[in-house]
């Protein structure tokens, strides 16, 4: 069945135009179903759904594939078995008599207030080259809620010091200013003039850049480079909050909602399309209460 695998992919490629990436992800789907078969001595030309709802909880139970994941898989192989369909190589298509398992809700993670302030004091005490840099990062994402797309893609044109805030260019080329707390000001001031400096003379290009937060060589940062900043401060100052870029905007968002915020003020600040989006903030402070308050009256649970 690896020829018909491999038409399949064509199919996708040529017919439907998939990114090589998608396809790549959908063959990987298939390809470990097609494993499983062989490991059961299964015809895959006549799975049925019992069969096809224990690959689902073998998946689920074995492999521990999140739900999300399975929903992937099964799409990936309706899709197989639809071509395989039309094909006549299959009478019918199994998989399109069961349902996906039902993912439910993940919430943001978050930092609390203390985490954030134990972490920017831990980090204020280094004396490396790199420790302004990174405090500058840590106090503009805290204080501002902003993307790792939007902090990497900044640049010294989009600040108002005077003011304050940032004019940042977000998703969709929807603009909006976000404002950043006085000691992120006074941080990152700093940065720019005694730490930016020595980091962009380090740079082998001649041509100078405008971003201002650049690597370790002196060349722009990327999401990918944040992302490594963070782990790379957990391990120097011996944390373990799961640091990700992310997790600093969830924390902005839900500090503001926790201290009477409008919900329609975090959206601006957030720069979300819609007030859904941010309506996951009140279900994840909601559910702390609900975790709080199962905690401390257990006698009224018990009931």
């Amino acid at each position: 069945m690896a020829s018909w695998l491999n038409r399949y992919s064509d199919f996708l490629a040529y017919q439907r135009g998939y990114s090589a990436k998608t396809i790549a992800a959908y063959r990987e789907d298939i390809t470990d179903f097609l494993a499983y078969c062989d490991s059961k001595k299964a015809d895959i030309r006549t799975v049925n759904e019992p069969f096809i709802r224990d690959y689902l909880f073998y998946c689920l139970s074995e492999k521990e594939i999140s739900k999300r994941s399975v929903q992937r898989h099964l799409s990936a192989l309706r899709g197989y078995y639809d071509y395989l369909f039309k094909k006549g190589v299959v009478v019918a298509n199994p998989f399109r008599q069961v349902s996906s398992p039902k993912d439910g809700k993940h919430y943001p993670e978050r930092l609390y207030r203390e985490d954030v302030e134990r972490l920017l004091k831990e980090n204020a005490e280094r004396t490396d080259d790199l420790a302004l840099r990174d405090q500058a990062i840590l106090e503009l994402l805290f204080s501002s809620g902003l993307r790792a797309s939007e902090l990497v893609g900044l640049t010294s044109m989009q600040i108002d010091f005077a003011a304050s805030s940032m004019l940042i260019h977000g998703k969709g080329k929807k603009d909006r200013y976000a404002p950043f707390s006085a000691k992120a000001g006074e941080t990152l001031r700093k940065y720019l003039k005694e730490s930016r400096p020595i980091l962009l003379d380090k740079r082998k290009n001649p041509r100078k850049s405008d971003r201002v937060f650049l690597s370790a060589k002196g060349e722009p940062l990327t999401v990918r480079g944040l992302e490594y900043i963070l782990d790379s401060l957990e391990a120097k100052l011996g944390e373990s909050l799961h640091l990700h870029p992310h997790i600093l905007r969830h924390s902005f968002a839900t500090v503001l909602l926790e201290g009477g915020a409008d919900l329609r003020y975090i959206q601006e600040l957030l720069g979300h399309e819609s007030i859904n989006t941010t309506q996951v903030y009140t279900h994840l402070t909601q559910q702390e209460l609900s975790e709080q308050y199962d905690k401390y009256f257990p006698s009224l649970k018990k009931k």
